[in-house]
């Protein structure tokens, strides 16, 4: 390999900005804040969503009002129940 043409891969804290929650992996990103997680400072990359604020991943699905959606569908299609 080249010297010098690849992108630094180091240890990066990632914060999910919805929960909160801080997580620890290696990664090529690049960042300018930092913060100290378990003891130690690392560069910090803002994520808006992860496995623990996904609905898929948390179980936690918002409900979307389809009773409204139905009687909008049967009125349009001229359908009887």
């Amino acid at each position: 390999m080249k010297k010098d043409i690849h992108p630094n891969y180091r240890p990066v804290v990632f914060k999910d900005t919805a929960s909160g929650t801080l997580f620890l992996s290696r990664s090529t990103v690049e960042t300018k804040e930092t913060v100290e997680y378990e003891g130690k400072e690392y560069p910090l990359f803002q994520v808006e969503i992860s496995s623990a604020s996904h609905p898929f991943y948390t179980g936690k699905q918002q409900l979307v009002d389809t009773a409204g959606r139905v009687e909008r569908f049967k009125r349009k299609y001229n359908i009887k129940t």
